[in-house]
């Protein structure tokens, strides 16, 4: 297509009448979105509650567990009889 028959088909689709919208249209996008955003609210909800229950476990097991202080020495005998 040369640019005059590019023009042409653009202005015909132009002058076309739009094709009709369903009467609900904006209504049912109103409800899906609302939908879509409370679903999103909520996935974002559950995640923080997770996360902060991991944060909370490996607290709790770092506490517990104490991975940082080293384990006694089994190598040398018990001091006794001083």
């Amino acid at each position: 297509m040369n640019r005059a028959e590019r023009e042409a088909a653009v202005r015909r689709m132009l002058e076309q009448s739009s094709p009709p919208v369903p009467p609900d249209l904006c209504a049912e996008a109103v409800r899906r979105g609302g939908r879509v955003l409370r679903r999103r609210t909520l996935a974002l909800r559950v995640m923080g509650l997770l996360l902060l229950a991991a944060c909370v476990a490996s607290a709790v097991w770092a506490l517990t567990a104490r991975p940082w202080a080293e384990p006694p020495s089994q190598t040398t005998p018990p001091v006794t009889g001083w």
